[in-house]
């Protein structure tokens, strides 16, 4: 130790958050873990140590693991959410690339966020966990649905838009692994996805041939 210098000030000062900005701290930290890592195998020691912060910390704002896991998914739903909300005044299909991007912005934005959201498998998607996840699908569904001016969808066309939402969960995380495809053309892409799923689902339902007539 530098002579005259005691313990104290030897230390490294310890920043003064507030319980706010300390909450978020320490949910970005875990999302970062549980982007990459099933939510069994993250320790509340690992949390502390990524957001250097105490264990007792994290127990003193989160309780446990758990309540961490659910809080941190939570936040990021949310974020999710309200990049989703309907913006008006365009075409159906215009507003679902408006909203495609709006949606990948938050996926490279918020990767971790977002990976930790969609990652976790059968185990991870009951309960809380299974409701938040489920949250932002419906609000996404519910997105499209008032994009494409439907106001009840035939099960024809809701499992087409759900099996169209699958496919966008499922190219957010692939982009996020490889990102060896540009944004924008992925963003075209999903939606010439849409219009081609929609254009099978007409042949076997006539409320999509309207729909495909209003979209043209």
């Amino acid at each position: 130790m530098t002579p005259g210098k005691s313990a104290e000030t030897a230390r490294p000062a310890r920043r003064r958050l507030s319980v706010d900005r300390r909450r978020e701290e320490l949910m970005a930290a875990a999302l970062e873990l549980f982007s990459t890592r099933d939510a069994e195998d993250v320790s509340i020691d690992d949390v502390a140590s990524a957001a250097g912060a105490s264990r007792a910390l994290v127990y003193h704002y989160f309780g446990g693991k758990q309540e961490l896991y659910v809080a941190a998914l939570r936040s990021a739903a949310e974020q999710l959410e309200s990049r989703l909300r309907l913006q008006g005044g365009g075409r159906p299909l215009d507003e679902l690339a408006s909203g495609l991007e709006r949606y990948f912005d938050f996926v490279e934005e918020h990767a971790a966020g977002f990976a930790a959201l969609l990652r976790g498998g059968p185990a991870n998607r009951a309960g809380e966990v299974g409701e938040i996840v489920d949250g932002v699908r419906r609000r996404l569904f519910r997105l499209i649905q008032k994009q494409m001016r439907v106001e009840e969808p035939s099960p024809v066309l809701r499992t087409t838009l759900r099996s169209w939402i699958a496919s966008v969960e499922t190219a957010g995380l692939d982009w996020l692994e490889h990102r060896d495809v540009e944004r924008p053309t992925l963003e075209k892409m999903l939606v010439d996805h849409m219009v081609a799923l929609l254009r099978v689902a007409a042949a076997y339902d006539d409320e999509v041939a309207g729909l495909m007539e209003r979209l043209a």
